[in-house]
């Protein structure tokens, strides 16, 4: 009898939802990663990987084809960028542009603004971290770059 519970209580476990498991952390390769289109940005894939965007701090996962430019933006929350797959070419106000590639890290202050695009002719993956919940604000004149 007791092995009969422990079997129900670990298929009771197993079947949890990830919103159910969000105190036993979080192990996924890159491979098992869903991507989905950007709502602003066409050429841009993401996932979030941890966290709510929309309630504070989180983790995205960004995918971009070759060529594939983010815009000038910036953003309430401080953000950093980890670079592991392709050449990031990362644009900061008041800053020169630095290509970044894997292990490449940026930190953006609040309300900094940047821009970065895919400069391999492979897709560039980053990571990026919020501090606070997610917003951004388009530039459409970024002349004091």
């Amino acid at each position: 009898m007791p092995q009969l519970r422990l079997a129900v209580l670990l298929l009771g476990i197993a079947s949890l939802s990830p919103a159910q498991t969000k105190n036993h952390g979080v192990v996924r390769p890159l491979s098992e990663v869903k991507f989905e289109p950007d709502d602003d940005v066409k050429c841009l894939a993401s996932v979030v990987e941890a966290g709510d965007p929309a309630k504070g701090p989180s983790t995205i996962i960004l995918k971009a084809p070759p060529n594939c430019l983010v815009p000038w933006h910036y953003h309430t929350a401080e953000e950093q960028l980890i670079v592991t797959e392709g050449s990031v070419r990362t644009e900061m106000d008041g800053m020169s542009p630095r290509a970044l590639g894997p292990g490449g890290f940026a930190i953006m202050p609040s309300q900094a603004k940047h821009q970065f695009s895919c400069q391999s002719k492979t897709p560039c993956v980053m990571f990026v971290t919020f501090d606070r919940t997610y917003d951004i604000f388009w530039v459409k004149d970024n002349k004091s770059k």
